[in-house]
């Protein structure tokens, strides 16, 4: 099955509402300039254009060739893709004269037609080609990688990234039998896991965190989100807002690490005479923490682990 005759296959976008919320400050704020990190299947991207002005402007970011198929169907003047990760926003930004933004959603992770799309090779579900990229027209393939990395990288990949601990076990297994075969396909690869993993997990496939820590590295979606939150908040105009959905602890811990130094900047000794005014400022305000309702998650399973952090720019310009 090529890539061209994949079915658009359904997508719930996760905290819709409640992440245009955050985003899209009502009043003045619907004049602005919006980044959408991560299109997927656009959901974000429309119900924003839905909540901007006729001056309002939004440019989405994927690195998923049937999403930039999807996102060049909306037809709006106010709207533009990149293909490309939201890491490289900054050169997007100038290619299109814009200098400050209003807001910035980043919905990390996967998507359902990605994971649900056997020749994309996201999940140990369906039997499919071992691929894993987000974009299928660059880069290695998670096949590619795994017959030649050695056994330490790949146990180091398993274990930092899935937090799997028998990565070591995993990594020898998997040597040891690309040496006799080619491992080609997401069945042999979820095979070889669930051999060298003595103790499962209740009601997770032993696959799970091995698939996850895979797709992570191939896609080196941890090195961008560090890069890109970076480059958003810079970008930020004042009290503009990032928004970020996280679905596993590690982006999440990211995430929340970044906000917080935004939030919190050292103060010196309390004991040398600084006036309170020329103390050291905060260059952003935290907003709270958002989960996925009970409804939401009954409704799409897959909302579950998703956890909504947002920061509000309140300084225009970093410190000297």
């Amino acid at each position: 099955m090529t890539l061209q005759s994949v079915p658009d296959l359904q997508h719930r976008t996760v905290l819709l509402d409640e992440a245009v919320d955050a985003l899209v400050i009502e009043g003045d704020r619907a004049d602005g300039v919006y980044l959408d990190g991560t299109f997927g299947r656009g959901g974000h991207s429309r119900k924003i254009l839905e909540r901007l002005s006729a001056r309002g402007r939004l440019i989405a970011f994927d690195k998923d060739p049937l999403a930039i198929a999807t996102a060049q169907t909306i037809a709006d003047p106010r709207f533009a893709i990149v293909h490309d990760s939201f890491a490289t926003l900054d050169q997007a930004l100038a290619a299109h004269g814009v200098t400050r933004v209003d807001g910035v959603l980043m919905d990390l992770g996967i998507s359902s037609p990605q994971v649900d799309d056997a020749a994309r090779g996201f999940s140990f579900r369906f039997d499919g080609p071992l691929d894993m990229r987000m974009d299928t027209t660059r880069g290695v393939s998670a096949a590619e990688w795994l017959a030649t990395a050695d056994e330490q990288t790949i146990a180091k990949v398993i274990r930092d990234y899935g937090e799997e601990r028998f990565a070591v076990q995993i990594a020898k297994t998997i040597v040891a039998r690309r040496a006799v075969e080619p491992i080609s396909t997401t069945r042999q690869l979820a095979t070889l896991v669930a051999q060298a993993v003595k103790t499962r997990e209740k009601g997770k496939d032993p696959a799970t965190r091995t698939f996850q820590a895979i797709r992570i590295f191939i896609n080196k979606e941890l090195e961008e989100l560090e890069i890109g939150l970076e480059k958003a908040f810079q970008q930020m105009a004042q009290y503009g807002r990032l928004v970020v959905i996280s679905f596993h602890s590690l982006e999440d811990r990211i995430v929340k690490q970044f906000m917080a130094s935004k939030a919190h900047v050292p103060q010196p000794d309390r004991r040398l005479p600084i006036r309170a005014v020329d103390l050291p400022q905060p260059l952003g305000k935290l907003h709270s923490r958002v989960k996925p309702s009970d409804a939401e998650v009954a409704a799409n399973p897959r909302a579950r682990s998703a956890v909504m952090r947002s920061l509000e720019r309140t300084v225009a310009e970093d410190a000297p």
